[in-house]
């Protein structure tokens, strides 16, 4: 007796069934994809915000891991550590933060390092006609009506600047002037605001195509000593290694000095 062919598409339809099928179980039986190199986390002084962005291009493109650097005034970013910050590194702009932190025991003692010491000067808006040439004209210059400075609380920029005028006796003839920034850079801003007709900040966020740039003796004030070290609480331990070497390595070295930092062995007692 004769016998019906089965039409040929329906032999096309049972091998796709099958091959979804097949496809279907590799999918599920293949072992999730690895997560990605979590980013390194830094908390580093305003001061730094030029050098680091710089040093943390060239420490990715090096090593492939990922860094999140959030810059801020030293200790406001102290409180937060205190308080459970999750960073990896603190980059201070002052060591006597990482003293306190290391007596507290919330950072890894072998890694605490000075890196740098910072410097400060006057400040005024290119294309002002405003001519400042040494601190006393700061009190002495009739055309100065407000003066930034960082907070001197918890800024250690702002802190040297109020120690140099101090030293000068000019800090009661100032003080009436003062406006405060929450920290250098956002002392620079209040300058580029126009709220204020100049301002004293660190030489590493100096730009001359922006200002006319003054500097003050260091021997005026506290040397800015800054410090880094590893916080206790990292699981990166490795990854931050590697970039506090590199910023002590032959690169970091070559772009904080391009800053204006002194590095260890330079520094100015």
């Amino acid at each position: 007796m004769f016998k019906p062919v089965k039409p040929i598409w329906r032999y096309f339809v049972t091998l796709s069934l099958i091959c979804l099928l097949f496809l279907t179980g590799c999918a599920q039986s293949s072992p999730p994809a690895t997560s990605a190199t979590p980013k390194l986390r830094i908390a580093a002084a305003a001061d730094l915000t030029l050098a680091f962005k710089e040093i943390a291009t060239q420490f990715e493109q090096e090593t492939n891991i990922p860094t999140e650097i959030t810059f801020g005034s030293t200790g406001t970013t102290a409180m937060q550590i205190e308080n459970g910050a999750p960073y990896d590194i603190f980059a201070a702009a002052d060591v006597s933060y990482v003293d306190k932190l290391n007596q507290k025991g919330l950072i890894i003692t072998d890694t605490q390092q000075l890196y740098a010491q910072g410097r400060i000067g006057i400040v005024s808006l290119k294309g002002n006609p405003l001519s400042i040439k040494e601190l006393d004209d700061l009190a002495n210059n009739p055309m100065v009506k407000k003066i930034a400075i960082a907070e001197p609380s918890h800024a250690p920029y702002g802190k040297a600047a109020k120690q140099a005028l101090e030293y000068r006796n000019l800090w009661t003839k100032v003080e009436q002037k003062m406006v405060y920034g929450q920290n250098i850079q956002d002392t620079l801003a209040i300058l580029k605001s126009g709220n204020v007709d100049v301002a004293i900040i660190a030489l590493s966020i100096y730009k001359a195509d922006e200002v006319e740039f003054t500097l003050i003796d260091g021997s005026w004030h506290d040397p800015l000593n800054q410090a880094m070290a590893i916080l206790k609480t990292t699981k990166q331990e490795d990854n931050a290694r590697q970039f506090m070497a590199y910023v002590h390595g032959e690169e970091g070295r070559e772009i904080m000095k391009k800053y204006g930092f002194l590095l260890p062995g330079e520094f100015v007692k």
